[in-house]
């Protein structure tokens, strides 16, 4: 019974956090002499084992955390479904293993550290995919594990993340269109809702402004709710526009199906291009859309050797890492004369 008392629950029974009670039980620097006797009072009454991390003894377990948000994480059909799987291999390559974890709203919401954090269960943490700024905040708090962020981006906050060329790509990809003779062009996403898709926006929005196109908020097309949650179907607006730049690559399929519901061809009549270059697996058929290409492989690799480095105490990149990708060409774009 001893084994599953965790600093989590010793935290929650002082009142502090988990990183106070592992400085506490291992004797380190940070926590007042009276508060580390509570700690240990405490930690004894529970029955808890202290591990041989907090003893002193560094030992490796070879594994890494993944936690990736609920709303985010569709298996192998999603987009963050394939990334975690180009994580795991590149993990698998490097001889670690990843443990996941998915993230409940309602723990997201409760600030709850993930289970796979507590107890030396692993040698460091990878969370994947848009977080609450305060959570972020919060899990740096609560650990003392090496954390990488993948796809994950809050301002006015340090921490380690990789993150896919948002702003410029989408600037690209607006830039791709009025070079196409394109002058009303409209975006299709929900600024905000994610960092990612904000990124994407004012890319958009700078291709414009460069290109002197005034801008029109009619011109914004929401394709999901602030917290992230698709909407079934994008309505066509009743002025339809020369083209459409598409925060991702299922917002284009699914303006595309409204646009040809209602009569418009695409791209005969209507341009749209997409972003990612995904469509989920098994879940759509559409291999017609211009997109900016993200590069999920190596966004996996730089976050996942950066992390390694940071677990082993080697000199890596701090900060925001920016992984580019390309334009894939396809058959959703046309010539505006």
């Amino acid at each position: 019974m001893a084994k599953s008392v965790t600093l989590a629950d010793i935290a929650a029974k002082v009142g502090v956090s988990n990183v106070a009670v592992s400085k506490a039980l291992s004797g380190k620097p940070g926590v007042s002499d009276e508060m580390r006797l509570k700690i240990k009072q405490v930690a004894d009454e529970l029955g808890y084992v202290t591990s041989a991390s907090l003893r002193g003894t560094v030992v490796e377990t070879g594994n890494i955390g993944v936690v990736i948000p609920e709303n985010y994480y569709g298996y192998s059909t999603s987009f963050y479904g394939q990334l975690y799987e180009h994580v795991v291999r590149t993990l698998f390559d490097n001889k670690y293993y990843g443990i996941l974890e998915i993230l409940s709203e309602e723990d997201e919401k409760a600030e709850k550290s993930p289970i796979v954090m507590q107890d030396g269960k692993v040698d460091g943490l990878i969370f994947l995919g848009h977080l609450d700024k305060e959570y972020i905040q919060k899990m740096m708090k609560q650990t003392e594990l090496p954390v990488f962020f993948l796809d994950t981006y809050a301002s006015a906050i340090e921490f380690d993340t990789v993150i896919s060329d948002g702003y410029h790509g989408m600037y690209l990809m607006t830039r791709y269109l009025i070079d196409q003779g394109h002058r009303k062009i409209g975006f299709v996403g929900n600024p905000d809702s994610t960092s990612s898709i904000m990124d994407r926006y004012w890319g958009y929005r700078k291709a414009l402004r460069e290109a002197g196109i005034p801008y029109d908020p009619s011109w914004e097309i929401h394709d999901r709710e602030l917290k992230g949650k698709l909407y079934d179907k994008i309505e066509v607006p009743e002025v339809v526009l020369d083209a459409y730049a598409c925060n991702c690559d299922l917002a284009a399929y699914r303006l595309i199906q409204s646009l040809e519901e209602v009569g418009y061809s695409v791209p005969e009549m209507v341009s749209v291009v997409g972003f990612d270059n995904f469509l989920p697996m098994g879940v759509v058929s559409d291999d017609r859309i211009t997109s900016y290409e993200v590069n999920m492989e190596r966004m996996a690799e730089v976050c996942v050797k950066s992390l390694i480095r940071k677990i082993k105490h080697k000199k890596y990149v701090s900060g925001v890492q920016i992984v580019t990708g390309r334009i894939v060409e396809k058959e959703s774009v046309g010539r505006r004369r």
